[in-house]
């Protein structure tokens, strides 16, 4: 439920609050007065989209805040937590939330809730459970055989909602199989192509059965033999240094005579006894790396050029698998990879078959879904006719008679039916649809006799009606009055009006004036009762606040609710 509601900058508005609070709020006023700035704004708040040029002339930008009161839990406060925001306690179970929006003229948008920044799309989340807004355009929108069957849908109850949930499950499940036995059979070729490359590709890996890291052993081998000759020269020339047999005396030779001399001095002075163990060290490693030397000359004396002509036939091999696949790794992870998929397209003509008995089943199954859906609408479109047709007579339309037709239509995610609202507004005539035969008056009360039925088995907690009344007066505008009434024992309900009929059953009057100069200020939206009231009622009626006769229907008017309550 909305208790208050602060507009700033917003059209004509410079600045207004709104006390609403439960039961009916009629809100009139003059002429571009801002009354349907009062349903702007509250679009706002609900997420709908910001137009920059809602802002005042000459303002940077327009506000509007509401305080609503909500449970203090369920899915209002859940979503309010998901975003950040933050209830505040009113009692036991109840709640009071924060939400605002404002736009800038730049057309820029900012939405709080619960004194948290967040997106303009949790309002829009928040409306779902909290809101019904109908104007106008939702007039038109009830033209549409969408509007219809969702309104035949609310109206089922959870028996529909069921089978509407079912049905969706049965048509995805449906449309899933089909599509992949279509993208299936379509690529048949390609799919071939692929099995017969992938096939190719596997064998000559096989064939070459490469190892992780071989190409670059390879290559360190193909450079040692290539340079054959200069490494075996260097490696004798380093060889012969250390232990040669020449002229000139070796590094071992050199060694051991220097060990010796040291150990002769070491009589004298102990620390040469400390660098002979070094020099005979130094002989020792010498000898080692000599020894080392003659095996690597061994190992280069027993490669020879075959050797290298092996070596670089191999490299060529796993050359032609890094073309082919980018990298000597990728090749050999396609062995793991390639041979599930070739299992996987080898088995194609299975996978048709089990798929066209899988897109059999799915179809069997949603025929059965269609058709349930479709007695369950069947059934509520009864109920919702009659229930409709009793809420017409009591709207000044005694004699109509609303028929609510499911007939079939085009397969879709909401099923097979077409649903059309039907008016016989006299008696003898065939029902027909209401996009072509109802006028705007009619259209009105259609929309509100579905509003009051629906709301009786799917209840919302806010009702926002912008000028319900277009089109109809005297007696009709009485039950359309009264009928907002009724709906407002259950709900909450808020309307702009024009017609004092209306205005007479709101146990809250909220009246939005012109200033002197034309604009519109804080001090001319208010709450009005006695005879500031009977005064505007006298307007609504003639025009002319300070009639008489006019004084005197208003508050015959205003006795309906006293009677009526």
């Amino acid at each position: 439920m909305i208790e208050e509601m602060r507009l700033r900058d917003l059209g004509v508005i410079a600045e207004a609050t709104l006390p609403i609070g439960p039961g009916f709020t009629a809100i009139t006023g003059e002429t571009g007065a801002g009354k349907t700035m009062v349903v702007t704004g509250l679009g706002l708040l609900l997420g709908q989209r910001a137009d920059s040029g809602a802002v005042r002339a000459g303002a940077g930008q327009a506000s509007v805040d509401g305080v609503w009161l909500v449970p203090a839990e369920g899915a209002v406060a859940d979503r309010v937590r998901e975003a950040g925001g933050d209830l505040e306690p009113v009692g036991a179970d109840r709640a009071e939330l924060l939400v605002g929006r404002t736009i800038s003229s730049e057309g820029r948008s900012r939405a709080t809730v619960g004194g948290r920044s967040a997106p303009a799309g949790v309002l829009a989340d928040l409306a779902d459970e909290l809101v019904v807004v109908h104007g106008q355009s939702d007039q038109l929108r009830l033209r549409s055989a969408t509007a219809q069957r969702d309104a035949l849908d609310r109206f089922g109850g959870d028996a529909v909602q069921r089978s509407v949930l079912a049905y969706r499950g049965a048509y995805e499940r449906f449309r899933a199989v089909d599509h992949e036995l279509h993208s299936l059979t379509t690529d048949r070729d390609s799919r071939a192509r692929e099995a017969d490359e992938l096939r190719s590709a596997i064998a000559e890996i096989e064939q070459a059965a490469p190892v992780a890291g071989e190409d670059a052993e390879l290559a360190a081998r193909a450079e040692r033999l290539a340079n054959a000759e200069e490494l075996r020269l260097a490696a004798a020339t380093a060889h012969d240094a250390l232990s040669g047999e020449r002229d000139e005396p070796d590094v071992g030779t050199l060694l051991a005579e220097a060990r010796r001399a040291l150990e002769r001095g070491a009589a004298s002075d102990p620390a040469l006894d400390e660098l002979s163990s070094q020099a005979a060290e130094l002989g020792y490693r010498a000898a080692d790396l000599a020894a080392s030397l003659a095996g690597y000359l061994a190992d280069l004396d027993e490669s020879g050029p075959h050797e290298l002509a092996a070596v670089e036939e191999r490299r060529a091999v796993l050359g032609a698998l890094v073309r082919a696949h980018g990298s000597l790794d990728a090749a050999i992870a396609l062995l793991e990879t390639g041979s599930a998929r070739l299992a996987e397209l080898d088995d194609d003509g299975d996978r048709v078959e089990r798929l066209t008995a899988e897109r059999d089943a799915a179809a069997s199954a949603l025929d059965e879904a269609a058709a349930s859906l479709t007695a369950a609408r069947t059934e509520a479109a009864e109920r919702l006719g009659a229930a409709v047709t009793t809420e017409m007579r009591a709207l000044a339309m005694p004699d109509a008679r609303v028929v609510v037709a499911v007939t079939p239509g085009p397969e879709s995610s909401s099923g097979r039916d077409d649903v059309a609202i039907l008016l016989a507004p006299h008696p003898g005539s065939e029902p027909r649809p209401v996009a072509r035969t109802a006028s705007g008056g009619e259209l009105s009360r259609v929309m509100l006799a579905i509003e009051v039925v629906i709301a009786g088995v799917d209840p919302v907690p806010t009702f926002v009606f912008d000028e319900v009344d277009a089109g109809i007066g005297g007696a009709a505008a009485i039950e359309v009055g009264r009928r907002l009434a009724r709906l407002a024992e259950a709900s909450q309900v808020i309307a702009v009006t024009h017609l004092a009929q209306v205005a007479a059953f709101a146990g809250n009057h909220l009246t939005v004036v012109k200033a002197s100069d034309g604009s519109v200020t804080a001090s001319d939206v208010r709450r009005i009762d006695g005879a500031d009231r009977e005064a505007e009622m006298a307007r609504l009626l003639s025009g002319m606040p300070d009639s008489d006769a006019a004084l005197t229907h208003a508050r015959e008017l205003l006795s309906l609710r006293t009677d009526s309550a």
